[in-house]
């Protein structure tokens, strides 16, 4: 069997493709090999547009990633674990919030410190929290809401 140039050139481009797409995938999904870091959850009334691998930033520093999402049966929350780096320190006081890049930014989870001198600890939950906001549902109830203002 005789194989041409071209196909030796073809299928090493589509193999160095299928390698990169691979190594994209791993990273955009925050799948990390060895990672350290601890987990905290959370309990959240909506987590639209966040996903497994959602950034977790604290100042606008990643200093975590979003590791579980399920929905609680019997609270009809979304239950969510997030993994962050060893050294970052959170005061038990502190929000947690699904926040927004941007009119068309994507969504992230941000930590808004409290003033506390004591931390959450590997495993526990932040009880305070604040869902993501549908940006369809602002924009109808501000739609809704000026038409009412002008009618007499």
């Amino acid at each position: 069997m005789t194989h041409s140039v071209a196909e030796v050139t073809v299928g090493g481009a589509v193999l160095a493709a299928a390698i990169v797409f691979g190594a994209y995938t791993v990273q955009s999904t925050g799948f990390s090999f060895g990672s350290t870091g601890y987990e905290l959850s959370a309990s959240f009334r909506s987590v639209e547009g966040i996903s497994v691998g959602t950034d977790v930033r604290l100042a606008g520093v990643k200093v975590g990633t979003v590791s579980g999402i399920d929905l609680n049966a019997e609270t009809y929350r979304a239950d969510t674990k997030v993994v962050l780096n060893d050294g970052v320190l959170v005061p038990d006081d502190s929000v947690i919030a699904i926040a927004s890049e941007g009119l068309l930014g994507g969504n992230y989870v941000e930590i808004s410190p409290g003033g506390s001198l004591f931390y959450y600890g590997a495993g526990e939950e932040i009880l305070d929290t604040q869902g993501s906001v549908s940006l369809l549902t602002l924009l109808l109830r501000y739609v809704g809401g000026g038409s009412e203002d002008t009618a007499e």
